[in-house]
């Protein structure tokens, strides 16, 4: 029987597991198939405070976990694959196989950028392919950007990046956006700001980082490149909750609904980090949630048992 379960090993994840080592809670940590969540996708690291020179994604996360074992923390490396919400000890089962009890729950399994499923893209995640300008904007001052999407997402990134870059191309397979009206006028009258409609992605072009894109139009199936130095996807997250499904409130996108902190609709289960956080989506934001729901967990034990 644990005091407490934390599945996810995302900043999270691993901010709710210091706090609560710290509290002695000997906290398990289920660390999932993509141990270290989106961060270890990610290259140079420089809004994360305390590092004024940036730091490495993958390396954030290594020093995040060696400080949560440090206090106690024991680490699994598995997904967990059911759960059994309806009572308290609450149960998981972990890879189909191993049953395990907790009398608390803290999820923070994150979400995942969609993406266009091309290997190119993929091989170049991280080298000029990104999917959150709020991260990587600033990596691309006085280049040539495109943002491939066609909702809020699209308009909001590809707004924020002409803060930084010569010009911003919007490529959208339609003629139209999905965006809502404030969002798509805010695009459209940002003179750095085209749109390439009814494009799309074949190729994403470089070696070793982004040189550029290759399209094909919807209508005419002609191909062209687009040389740029920077593609940002945007074409949604999907928040990790499928396993949940059922179980806790969440939203109509999936996203687990937290009130009073980080509690969830079932008492002793609490969610942090982008498993309920739809708007910011930062290893910084993440890492408050998670020491709220270590906290929040802490003072559950405290009353519940």
């Amino acid at each position: 029987m644990h005091n407490v379960v934390i599945v996810g090993s995302g900043p999270a994840g691993l901010t709710a597991a210091l706090y609560t080592a710290r509290a002695n809670l000997a906290p398990l940590m289920i660390e999932g198939s993509q141990a270290g969540g989106q961060l270890t996708l990610t290259t140079d690291v420089e809004n994360y405070p305390g590092f004024p020179q940036g730091i490495m994604g993958p390396q954030l996360i290594q020093d995040m976990r060696a400080q949560a074992e440090r206090f106690g923390t024991t680490f699994q490396a598995a997904d967990v694959t059911t759960v059994d919400l309806s009572r308290r000890p609450f149960t998981l089962t972990i890879n189909d196989e191993e049953t395990i009890q907790t009398r608390s729950l803290i999820i923070s399994t994150g979400a995942s950028a969609n993406l266009l499923g091309l290997s190119s893209e993929s091989r170049l995640l991280g080298h000029g392919v990104s999917t959150c300008a709020t991260c990587d904007g600033f990596f691309f001052r006085g280049q040539p950007i495109a943002v491939i999407g066609g909702g809020d997402s699209a308009m909001e990134e590809a707004t924020f990046l002409t803060k930084f870059a010569t010009h911003v191309t919007i490529i959208h397979r339609r003629d139209k956006l999905r965006a809502s009206k404030i969002m798509q006028d805010k695009a459209m009258n940002n003179e750095k700001i085209s749109f390439r409609w009814n494009a799309v992605i074949e190729e994403v072009l470089g070696d070793e980082v982004v040189t550029g894109l290759r399209m094909q139009d919807t209508l005419t199936k002609h191909t062209e490149t687009l040389p740029c130095k920077g593609v940002f996807v945007a074409i949604g997250h999907t928040p990790n909750t499928h396993v949940f499904k059922g179980q806790l409130a969440m939203d109509p996108n999936g996203y687990i609904q937290t009130s009073h902190g980080t509690a969830t609709s079932v008492p002793g289960v609490f969610a942090a980090g982008d498993v309920q956080d739809p708007h910011y989506r930062q290893a910084i934001t993440a890492a408050g949630t998670g020491c709220m729901a270590a906290i929040d967990a802490e003072r559950f034990l405290e009353t519940a048992g």
